[in-house]
């Protein structure tokens, strides 16, 4: 199990190479993913419910907004109460 946590942002508010288990937005496509590593240059995301794995490269990820945040949270509840 992934424990999904925000990244720490740099003073410019951008997310350089966020660690395993952060919940990050990628900016191309708005989708959010938990990090699951990186290969090469890319940061790996899974999403946050399970998944297919995609690449993005770090300039593209973002830390989620409270809301995305929360959204993601109560469906990941969610689906373990069966809901």
């Amino acid at each position: 199990m992934v424990t999904m946590r925000a990244p720490t942002p740099d003073p410019d508010g951008h997310t350089v190479s966020p660690d395993a288990g952060a919940l990050v937005v990628d900016r191309r496509n708005d989708k959010v993913g938990v990090v699951m590593g990186q290969v090469g240059s890319y940061v790996q995301l899974r999403p946050p419910r399970g998944g297919r794995e995609w690449d993005v490269p770090p300039e593209d990820v973002r830390p989620p907004t409270p809301t995305e945040e929360l959204s993601v949270k109560v469906a990941v509840a969610n689906r373990r109460w069966g809901r």
